[in-house]
């Protein structure tokens, strides 16, 4: 009998190819200014979800299923490289004017490719591009998922393209009183104040533009922890590997309320872990497995042995009669 993997790609062949890209706009493909959003083609249940992302766009998208060093991951010991957030550059100018926020569909995109905000690496100067959110997190921290992750995408001239990730998790909002009688965890006010936005682009290929940005609020909270380093692969397709990812150990805060509103509208757009770096991609093994499945033969229906103490029985009455065995 074939595998559940023996259909899965039976249908994955099946799907007809898309031409357009994928990505639309979600991290380097810029819009002229004026330009309508464009929603992405690309999803994350069904027949255009992660497992068949190749089969949208075979010339493109192949290393989606055959990427050996792809994103996301569980952050576990020995995945990355941890780097003091006090070691990096990055700065990020507030945005008293607002930016423009989008909804593409499967995401919601703040755009920041203006701003001039800066993260170097390696001595490599990465300009910040945009920022949108996950729901639930992509990266598995320590095989714990978070309720969002915000990506912050960044680019150097010759595109090519570093990460910062932020988990972000809830807190419940408490009174005045309550705050100045014990300091609480409070909610992050760049996530309360671009979410009280969110809708307003509820709708996709919509866009606004968010209240003032307090940027050094992020800064300052990614510099005072960790960064975990890696170089994976965009959480999209076309799947490109060489991304340079930097995940926070700092995580932002977001009030319940908030968080459900921002969920309504984001909806579930969070790629699957994917296998250890340097490792077979998972739906490599799975098609393998699905091969094999399929090339074994079928074998026949076993008959039931007979009831060898009724044969005997039978024998000895006939052996009696002098009849012989049928």
């Amino acid at each position: 009998m074939r595998s559940v993997f023996s259909l899965l790609f039976l249908l994955a062949a099946s799907v007809t190819p898309a031409l357009a890209f994928c990505g639309a706009h979600t991290h380097l493909d810029r819009r002229a200014e004026g330009e309508a959003v464009e929603i992405s083609s690309f999803g994350y249940t069904g027949t255009n979800g992660p497992l068949l992302w190749t089969q949208l766009d075979t010339a493109n998208n192949g290393l989606c299923s055959t990427g050996s060093n792809q994103s996301p991951i569980n952050m576990v010991e020995g995945q990355f490289q941890l780097i003091s957030g006090s070691d990096i550059e990055l700065t990020i100018p507030d945005v008293p004017e607002g930016a423009p926020f989008e909804n593409l569909g499967t995401n919601v995109e703040v755009v920041m490719k203006d701003v001039g905000g800066q993260f170097v690496l390696e001595g490599k100067n990465y300009t910040l591009e945009q920022f949108h959110f996950h729901h639930p997190s992509e990266h598995v921290d320590n095989n714990v998922s978070l309720p969002m992750e915000m990506h912050m995408v960044f680019s150097t001239e010759a595109e090519e393209i570093a990460v910062i990730g932020v988990y972000i998790d809830l807190v419940d909002v408490v009174s005045v009183l309550e705050l100045h009688i014990l300091p609480r965890a409070v909610p992050s006010n760049l996530l309360e104040t671009i979410f009280s936005s969110v809708g307003e682009i509820a709708t996709p290929g919509t866009s606004t533009t968010t209240k003032p940005l307090i940027m050094s609020e992020v800064v300052t909270l990614l510099k005072g922890g960790n960064f975990q380093r890696y170089t994976g692969s965009l959480t999209t397709p076309p799947c490109s590997e060489n991304v340079e990812w930097s995940v926070a150990t700092e995580k932002l805060l977001l009030s319940k309320a908030t968080y459900q509103a921002a969920r309504d509208v984001i909806g579930f757009n969070a790629r699957f872990p994917q296998n250890n770096l340097g490792e077979p991609n998972l739906l490599a093994i799975a098609m393998a497995g699905a091969q094999v499945s399929a090339e074994t033969p079928v074998e026949s229906p076993v008959e039931a042995p007979a009831n060898t103490t009724a044969v005997r029985r039978r024998q000895r009455l006939q052996k009696k009669r002098g009849t012989s065995v049928e």
